[in-house]
């Protein structure tokens, strides 16, 4: 562990692999019962001390039988064999059950699938859920089904070595001749107009759901992004192909509002801007003002098969409302 937080669950809530969704609560429960050890010993509680070095443990109990109930609820099966299956899910769908989401969930929806034949290591209430994305977000999910898989993909995705790219519709251009950007911190520009954007992310210090930006203390997120189209100059618009080196938690959606180029129809960071209906057309504008949730769609995922060696690449179109939305913007490319 390089650079540790001081205490031993503000380490762990740092560096515990992404992919084992070990949250906070969870960690605290674990360090209750005994299950984290550091260089061989059982971790004396929260509050230990940790330093650069040591060798932290966490024994995962076996998972407990699930309550979470099958439901016929139709899926986009893009890929599926014995070992893992890669869905495209629709925005408005989330990912597993939580409080106040018990069900119509996609683990439900794969339960009913896929029988028994998921992974447990995600845990009872996460089987085969290797990683994530927003409820209203679209696209490509990779769902383990046997626990050799599970444990493959999650290396994958901690190592950073999965292909992930997003395209979203964001407000403005991101241009590297733009100089409000080379104010902005953690903003850079490489070879071929790729705007690259490095910071820290953790949870916003007043509210909770949130995630923030911040350059001393979290976890590294590094978002890269290119123009794809623009439309409707000056006041612009564009369509944007993004990459993730890191995959953390909302973190496109606060990489693009911190370079400035926040999501439309983001409600929680994309902000309310100004567009010019001489610009756009007032059908146009109405389509981007009543997009009713983040303008957001997993478009690409490529990977190792776990199991076989084999390099796996799924490519998955524009849903049909993001489909329209731009198509309404057609007219006013720049």
């Amino acid at each position: 562990m390089d650079d540790p937080p001081p205490r031993l669950d503000k380490a762990l809530s740092r560096d515990a692999p992404e992919a084992a969704q070990l949250s906070r609560t969870r960690l605290a429960r674990l360090l209750e019962q005994g299950a984290v050890r550091v260089n061989g010993a059982v971790a004396a509680g929260a509050k230990a001390k940790v330093e650069e070095g040591d060798l932290i443990e966490i024994a995962l109990p076996e998972p407990a039988e699930s309550h979470i109930a099958p439901e016929p609820i139709a899926l986009d099966v893009v890929y599926e064999d014995d070992h893992l299956i890669v869905v495209n899910k629709p925005a408005g769908m989330v990912v597993h059950p939580a409080p106040g989401t018990p069900s119509g969930t996609l683990v439900n929806a794969l339960m009913h699938h896929c029988g028994d034949a998921l992974s447990g290591v995600g845990g009872v209430a996460r089987p085969g859920i290797v990683h994530r994305i927003d409820k209203d977000t679209s696209g490509l999910l990779v769902v383990a089904k046997s626990d050799q898989a599970h444990q493959g993909l999650a290396a994958q995705f901690e190592r950073h070595s999965v292909e992930r790219h997003y395209r979203a519709l964001v407000h403005g251009a991101p241009d590297a001749s733009d100089p409000r950007l080379r104010g902005v911190r953690g903003v850079s520009f490489e070879p071929g107009g790729v705007m690259k954007i490095s910071t820290m992310l953790a949870r916003h210090r007043h509210d909770r759901q949130r995630q923030a930006v911040f350059f001393e203390a979290g976890r590294h997120a590094v978002t890269r992004a290119r123009v794809v189209t623009a439309y409707g100059a000056p006041e612009s618009l564009a369509l944007v192909d993004c990459w993730l080196e890191t995959g953390r938690t909302h973190q496109i959606r606060v990489h693009m509002a911190h370079a400035g180029h926040g999501l439309v129809g983001d409600p929680v960071y994309g902000g309310k801007r100004k567009l010019s209906e001489k610009a756009f057309g007032a059908d146009a504008l109405a389509a981007v003002r009543g997009f009713p949730r983040q303008a957001l769609h997993a478009a690409t995922l490529g990977f190792e098969h776990p199991v076989s060696g084999e390099m796996l690449r799924f490519e998955a179109g524009l849903p049909e409302d993001m489909a329209g939305l731009i198509a309404s913007l057609s007219g006013t490319e720049s």
